[in-house]
């Protein structure tokens, strides 16, 4: 059994944390941020050489930035900040202890020696393979070392989640069902222990060939293998990233979930399928069937889509009903006019999951359909659509929490307030035309991942579109504005880290976003249809997504012309 005194009420919003639990919440949140602000850095350069006008840096420091830029913000920004949201769903949401803080620690300690290891790796100048390190090309052995050491320590980390699971239930620490937000983490650890394995499939192979142990490694069976993890560790945010919406909808609004039953349902999806949409990936790939590639993008896929799909309605449905139970039940859209914009822990969830819908989800389903997928395969295409839903989506909603999680969790208040309300529209409206411009200069045939797309003093040139400069160039204006964004998060989460109004331990401070829970949804709405304004909302990306596809089939028809 616990001990009470290893315990700490929060004041403001009687949330129990487990004194160990905190630290390591604490620790990889600011270790997550960290990477963060230098992923950011990267960008930076990154956008400023895809902008012909400017052009910044040299091959081979582009190709090495790249290969930081993207391990950094792709998997040591996101998965160390999942770790502390693993931690607080379960051990905080649950009142329970941790489970086994020292294997907790050791797991934090394997994650951040792995990652220095493979950044050390990279900068060395030996291991510029980028995020995806196709074979035959190799790279230092400690860059795979690094990798392997950080999986090894995000997966001990997360069956420390699934055991502090274990003690909840047997110590009886909450009543009836499982939180929804709690079931959403779960969902991204069951996933990331899939996830995991499939990386260590391929990469201590992969490390033992790179030391001379190993005689070569099949490429085919290495991309097929790969994406698995590549992809996966995606879906990993996924799942956390609507976890945080569920959070944030509870304590802005006390939103309830229209259907509990149906939110979980959608979880389940995501464990079963969600993980085919690697397939995406190797889809011009020799080796694999046909029928596999239509079966898994064309069919089980959308199992996994179906599951945003309601997700997306049943966040915002949740906060529409929440808000006109509280009096804002007027016309469709009283309801949103009226919603806090100025707290950036809603914005930032209210604008993840706009951003994340439409620019992610429409594209991701676009470039899934093995058809359409030939004219946009390993163009600019392809990191558009994920600086849509990683690098924005996840990255938005991860920072609205935060926002809530400083005062909460570090007991400290945010400086600057004013700035803090804008940071979020920063970010999303810069991420969201990088994303734009860069699926537009995809859809042109901008490959993703030349460094010169002038082919200055190159034997063999090609003139692409003159509307292609145009796109990366506001592409790279667009990088500007959300490093901005970036920036200025990470400076107030450090400035208030550091600089903060201290609150007290037991008293209440200025408090933060918490809102009474709605018990019931009796009476609002219109007619019988209790969030009607979501369902237009719904419409509109419904209209929004069938254009779309049906454009990138024209495209593909003026493609291949027949005579």
């Amino acid at each position: 059994m616990a001990n009470n005194n290893e315990f700490r009420t929060c004041p403001d919003t009687g949330l129990q944390f487990h004194r160990p639990a905190e630290t390591l919440m604490k620790l990889n949140a600011v270790v997550a941020v960290v990477f963060l602000l230098v992923g950011g850095i990267l960008g930076l350069l990154l956008g400023l050489t895809r902008w012909p006008a400017i052009h910044l840096l040299g091959a081979s420091d582009f190709y090495k930035v790249l290969t930081l830029h993207g391990i950094d913000v792709l998997i040591y920004w996101i998965i160390f900040f999942e770790i502390a949201v693993l931690y607080f769903t379960s051990s905080t949401l649950l009142k329970c202890r941790l489970a086994t803080p020292r294997m907790a620690w050791l797991a934090f300690a394997l994650m951040l020696i792995g990652a220095v290891t493979n950044n050390v790796a990279i900068l060395q100048g030996n291991s510029s393979v980028m995020f995806t390190s196709y074979v035959p090309m190799q790279a230092d052995p400690m860059f795979y070392l690094g990798l392997i050491l950080f999986a090894v320590g995000a997966l001990i980390a997360s069956f420390v989640f699934l055991g502090t699971l274990v003690i909840a239930r047997a110590e009886k620490t909450y009543e009836g069902s499982m939180p929804l937000v709690t079931f959403g983490a779960l969902t991204a650890a069951i996933i990331a222990i899939f996830t995991i394995a499939s990386g260590a499939i391929i990469l201590i192979p992969t490390f033992l060939w790179s030391v001379g142990l190993i005689e070569g490694i099949d490429p085919i069976m290495y991309r097929v293998i790969w994406w698995a993890f590549g992809h996966s560790s995606q879906q990993i945010n996924m799942a956390t990233m609507v976890a945080v919406w569920y959070a944030v909808a509870a304590v802005a609004f006390g939103a309830k979930p229209l259907s509990e039953k149906m939110c979980r349902s959608a979880f389940l999806l995501y464990i079963l399928f969600l993980q085919l949409a690697s397939a995406h990936h190797i889809l011009v790939d020799p080796g694999i069937s046909s029928t596999w590639k239509i079966f898994n993008t064309s069919y089980a896929m959308y199992l996994a889509v179906l599951a945003s799909m309601i997700h997306g309605l049943t966040v915002p449905g949740a906060i529409e009903a929440a808000q006109r139970k509280r009096g804002f039940n007027k016309g469709l859209f009283e309801w949103l006019r009226k919603a806090p914009w100025s707290n950036p822990s809603f914005s930032g969830v209210f604008l993840s999951i706009i951003i994340f819908g439409f620019l992610g989800g429409i594209s991701g389903v676009v470039m899934g359909t093995e058809q359409i997928n030939l004219i946009i395969h390993n163009t600019l295409y392809v990191p558009g659509h994920f600086h849509a839903t990683v690098a924005t989506g996840t990255t938005l909603a991860f920072m609205a929490l935060t926002y809530w999680l400083v005062p909460v969790l570090f007991r400290r208040q945010v400086i600057f307030p004013k700035l803090a309300s804008l940071q979020p529209y920063l970010f999303g409206l810069g991420m969201s035309g990088v994303a734009l411009f860069m699926m537009g200069a995809g859809t042109l045939g901008i490959p993703r991942r030349h460094w010169d797309i002038t082919f200055a003093d190159s034997p063999l040139t090609h003139n692409f579109p003159e509307m292609a400069n145009a796109l990366l160039g506001f592409m790279g204006v667009s990088v500007l504005l959300a490093v901005v964004g970036g920036g200025l998060f990470c400076l107030l989460i450090v400035g208030s880290l550091l600089f903060g109004k201290r609150l007290s331990l037991t008293e209440k401070g200025e408090t933060p976003l918490i809102a009474e829970p709605v018990t019931s949804y009796e009476g609002v709405g219109i007619g019988k249809i209790v969030a009607p304004g979501t369902l237009v909302l719904a419409m509109v990306f419904l209209t929004a997504f069938v254009l779309y596809y049906f454009i990138n089939w024209k495209f593909l028809s003026q493609t291949w012309g027949l005579s």
